[in-house]
């Protein structure tokens, strides 16, 4: 993805106090000057310009970052490095890959510029939030913003406080899409589903430990949830097929982009819109306040060092799971010792202990699911790439089992390889169809041939076993039945060169389990009674997904509970 931002930052500095000096000799040559760094997708190249002794403006000339992940941490970057007249700033949390290129290509900018050194000016003045406000929302992923923007439409004065750098969260990093059941875009393509055979696929994914009332909220709003991401630009518009699911069901952009970026920038460009919210990111929640009732009542919150007790009448809890969180995952599975996560840094499930805190009860703890495609140190592979016709091979270049079953299931099967990684192959075809992919191929973790004996040859396997694995496969896909392992779905054969494959692991992915809620999102304490004023939504939550998450569900959990928070919320906060 190719972006191109400006952010400047000219004589406005001085109002905040940010200075305009270098130290004596250490002047750049005045002009424009272009550098590259390397963020987490690739190249990232800025323009700086400067003046004799400051620099004025700093321009994003191409990344092929997230947009809305690299979007808000270079606008937060551009602002410290003006500040400080220099490169040499902290990297925004959240975003470490990026600020440390988006800081590289700036470096490299100044130094044609002559620069020998700044002096560090005075940090801005740091924002600090009203004494009270109608809701609290702790958490800025889908679940929080989705929750923030119901609140405020309904008239509620809303803060959101996000612990890291820039928003989104998970949420921002799902390459997959939303499930929904009964949408226009399925009928347009004559896919017939329901919400019964939506709800009967989740609770048959996650093995009936699901809470059935929870999913059939889930399974019967999911479609609203669609149209209004869409109705406030968002397009989900493409249908494709995850793993679990009986029909063509999990909706992305159109050319199979990543739906949680989508989903992040149009909740967050709809949340600025709106004068009543207000967003605080390196914000992290120390305690949630409850009054002599028990009841929430606020939030002690830490920013820029310095710590503020924030009343509320609702709080809202988003602030996600626990799959960054090791030691929480060994303790809960010691067999996850040494896995890789999937998860930003921040997913350490403070949420779920501040609620547990205050007298929440947990459910489903346990639970904890694993993405069976992680490229090795590198990114999660979508879903929707098995989705639309790729297979999984062994190191022997054969197929070993059903690519679209559930994800605890694929990710078993590859861990019981001798080598426990397995390669998930694909044809030219696939690629076209996803526009995913395509960043996948810039990070450098595809391996690309004429044929599939060339393919089989580069990554180490029998040239002769993978060709015939391919043409088995392509036989089946004719005979529309696949006589190895009944996968149900097979859009396409692999047929069109050149070839392509991916290393891939199993992965922490997700947190099933967290604080328990009701149907209206309330917080259940442990004596089975709602907290008062304290509502939860998003993967801090349990009981949804029970003992496994389908692909796609994920998405229209956070979206479809965190309304029905964020509308609960302020209207407990309008009576």
């Amino acid at each position: 993805m190719s972006t191109r931002v400006t952010f400047a930052f000219i004589a406005i500095a001085l109002i905040f106090g940010l200075g305009a000096c270098a130290t004596p000799g250490a002047a750049y040559v005045p002009g424009t000057y272009v550098g590259v760094g390397k963020g987490h997708g690739g190249e990232l190249k800025v323009a700086v310009t400067v003046s004799p002794r400051q620099i004025l403006k700093i321009e994003v000339l191409s990344n092929d970052e997230t947009a809305v992940l690299g979007d808000s941490a270079f606008e937060e970057l551009s602002r410290r490095v003006i500040a400080a007249n220099s490169a040499e700033v902290e990297v925004v949390s959240g975003a470490s890959s990026s600020s440390e290129g988006f800081l590289a290509a700036v470096s490299a900018a100044l130094a044609q510029a002559g620069f020998k050194g700044g002096a560090a000016k005075a940090a801005a003045a740091v924002r600090a939030p009203a004494k009270a406000y109608d809701v609290i929302v702790v958490g800025g992923g889908g679940a929080g913003l989705s929750a923030a923007n119901e609140a405020a439409l309904a008239g509620a004065s809303v803060v959101v406080f996000e612990k890291m750098g820039v928003l989104g969260g998970n949420t921002v990093r799902a390459t997959g899409g939303m499930n929904a059941a009964g949408t226009k875009h399925q009928a347009a393509r004559g896919i017939a589903d329901s919400p019964e055979l939506f709800f009967k696929d989740t609770m048959k994914g996650g093995y009936d430990k699901n809470d059935p009332a929870l999913v059939k909220i889930l399974s019967e709003k999911a479609v609203e949830s669609l149209d209004w991401i869409e109705s406030m630009g968002g397009d989900l518009s493409d249908v494709s097929r995850s793993g679990g699911a009986s029909v063509n069901r999990i909706h992305l952009p159109a050319g199979g982009s990543k739906a949680g970026p989508e989903i992040v920038k149009t909740l967050k460009k709809a949340a600025e819109a709106k004068s009543g919210i207000a967003v605080f990111t390196e914000a992290k929640v120390l305690e949630i306040l409850v009054d002599k009732a028990g009841a929430a009542r606020g939030v002690r919150v830490a920013i820029g060092g310095r710590e503020h007790s924030v009343a509320a009448k609702a709080v809202v809890l988003a602030a996600g799971g626990f799959g960054a969180n090791e030691e929480m995952l060994v303790r809960l599975n010691p067999a996850l010792k040494g896995f890789a996560t999937t998860n930003h840094s921040g997913a350490t499930g403070d949420g779920i202990l501040l609620a547990e805190k205050i007298g929440a009860a947990l459910v489903d703890m346990k639970e904890i699911q694993t993405h069976p495609t992680y490229a090795p140190g590198k990114e999660m592979v979508t879903e929707a790439v098995r989705g639309n016709g790729a297979i999984l091979v062994d190191h022997k270049g054969l197929r070993f089992g059903n690519e679209m079953r559930t994800r605890d299931v694929v990710s078993a099967a590859i861990l019981g390889l001798p080598e426990k990684t397995a390669y998930l192959v694909f044809d030219t075809s696939v690629r076209k169809s996803l526009k995913a992919i395509e960043d996948y191929v810039k990070m450098g973790i595809v391996v690309e041939a004429a044929s599939p004996a060339e393919l089989a040859a580069k990554i180490g396997v029998d040239p002769a076993a993978l060709a015939a694995t391919i043409e088995r496969y392509n036989g089946f896909v004719a005979a529309k039945a696949d006589a190895d392992f009944a996968r149900p779905d097979m859009p396409r054969a692999l047929s069109v060169g050149p070839y392509h494959a991916i290393e891939v692991t199993p992965a922490v992915h997700h947190t099933m389990g967290g604080v328990k809620i009701d149907t209206a999102t309330r917080v259940v304490s442990t004596k089975g009674t709602p907290i008062p004023g304290l509502f939860a939504a998003g993967e801090v939550t349990g009981g949804v997904h029970g003992g496994n998450r389908l692909g796609g569900n994920a998405l229209a959990d956070i979206v479809t509970f965190g309304r029905i928070a964020g509308k609960n919320a302020a209207a407990l906060a309008k009576k």
